[in-house]
């Protein structure tokens, strides 16, 4: 039996909030990389978002959520993965869904990781 996600609404809200504001009020470091600015938008925004998702997805009953919460979703992954790339003086729109950052996340067990196969940046090395 599949339930709502109404115990998940306020937190999807909260941190699709934040993304939003964050990256409205982003302002580009003056010398990229700012390593540590775009290891903060992964540590407070999108590891969260992504273990609010494995946490329904893993949870004793299944958890359903709404077109409107999965967009949601999917715009704050975006949001904060645009603006750790920007960290690195990159910019982009990526694309990512929410399902597959949970499963990068979940094969690298590194968030770092999961930004940078996700994004591609920064650019692998050799």
């Amino acid at each position: 039996m599949a339930r709502p996600a109404t115990d998940y609404r306020e937190r999807i809200d909260e941190l699709a909030a934040r993304a939003a504001r964050d990256r409205a009020t982003f302002e580009p470091p003056p010398n990229p990389p700012d390593e540590e600015r775009a290891m903060a938008f992964l540590r407070e925004g999108l590891g969260p978002l992504v273990v609010l998702y494995l946490d329904a997805r893993t949870a004793d009953e299944a958890v359903v959520f709404s077109d409107e919460e999965l967009a949601r979703f999917h715009r704050a992954t975006n949001d904060w993965l645009a603006l750790y790339a920007r960290c690195y003086g990159v910019s982009m729109e990526p694309d990512a869904t929410i399902r597959k950052a949970a499963e990068v996340l979940v094969g690298t067990d590194d968030i770092r990781a999961t930004a940078q196969l996700l994004t591609h940046v920064p650019a692998p090395t050799g």
